[in-house]
């Protein structure tokens, strides 16, 4: 029996971990998680989000070179040309999935859309942000994953991919491309096993839990920033990716040390403000912002009606520090 790779733990030995790993009924190659944690204690995060209501001077804080892109400005086109109409639209967001180098992109099928049986190339991993998705081995019984749902996909494994809903929206990553589907004759088995976390599984961590009651002055403990780890270790020189939930009627900043970080709003929708440029732009899922300069700093705020959530990756040991004003 093959075992799964281990996912990322934050915590101590002493902690109390239960996993449940549950086999499809038709194959045992694809693993499907539902993770129960009994928390003790939090380690200090290598990546630590703090919130505190009091003002900071930015004068001295480094400036980076920030980019914004909406999703209503990407630029659509088909994923798999070869299929022609039946092909789902991608849009990349950095990088180019026809080169070489990693690559971040959006993936939109039409509600309906299944795919025959094939493999990828290369490895990758996904984040829903609308509709449901289904990825499995082609005999597996049906498990559609919601919005805020992650799974992984590794190189050589035959499967299908399969989606619902008139405005299906997902987020593809990939460590190296070029992105190429490939028919099944040429499977191959990479070592990897594939993931599929429901947004129901995934494990919330209170950002906050180890900073000092002088830094949470003014800010609602019930109400915390969030934080989850996908994948990756947040250490120095190590690529990680991590959620960020931020609360509704949040207003703060985002810092990084990290030489490069890539966010991809997944839910909610925000305002985001460079400190080099007063425009406040919305970002809805699917949109997408990134710094290229240590030191970082994204002024953002979250509508009072509902809670944003983004995905980041970034690149050796990153440390965000949240800002928070008064929240409802």
């Amino acid at each position: 029996m093959k075992t799964l790779p281990a996912l990322y733990s934050p915590f101590s030995a002493k902690q109390n971990t239960e996993h449940v790993l549950q086999y499809s009924k038709h194959h045992a190659n694809t693993i499907r998680i539902a993770t129960i944690m009994k928390l003790n204690t939090l380690l200090i995060f290598a990546t630590t989000l703090t919130a505190c209501a009091s003002s900071q001077d930015t004068s001295a804080r480094a400036r980076s070179d920030i980019k914004v892109v909406l999703a209503s400005q990407v630029n659509w086109e088909k994923l798999n040309p070869a299929r022609g109409d039946k092909s789902p639209q991608a849009a990349t967001l950095w990088g180019d999935r026809n080169g070489t180098d990693a690559t971040g992109f959006l993936f939109k099928p039409i509600d309906g859309f299944q795919s025959p049986p094939h493999i990828h190339n290369v490895s990758y991993r996904g984040i829903v942000l609308r509709g449901v998705v289904h990825n499995d081995d082609p005999k597996a019984e049906k498990m559609w994953m919601p919005a805020g749902s992650f799974w992984t996909q590794p190189a050589g494994e035959v499967h299908i991919t399969a989606a619902k809903g008139t405005n299906t929206l997902a987020y593809i990553e990939i460590e190296q491309g070029p992105y190429l589907v490939r028919p099944t004759e040429k499977a191959f088995d990479n070592g990897e096993r594939p993931v599929n976390i429901d947004q129901s599984n995934i494990v919330w961590l209170d950002a906050l839990a180890d900073t000092s009651a002088e830094q949470n002055v003014g800010v609602n403990s019930n109400n915390n920033p969030k934080i989850a780890f996908l994948w990756g270790k947040p250490q120095a020189n190590q690529m990680n990716g991590t959620l960020i939930k931020l609360p509704k009627g949040f207003t703060g900043e985002i810092h990084s040390n990290a030489p490069i970080i890539r966010a991809v709003v997944i839910a909610g929708e925000l305002q985001h403000r460079g400190f080099e440029d007063s425009t406040v732009k919305t970002l809805d899922p699917g949109s997408y912002f990134y710094s290229t300069t240590n030191s970082s700093a994204q002024r953002i705020s979250v509508s009072t009606t509902k809670e944003s959530t983004l995905y980041m990756r970034s690149t050796g040991k990153t440390r965000v520090v949240v800002k928070a004003s008064k929240q409802e």
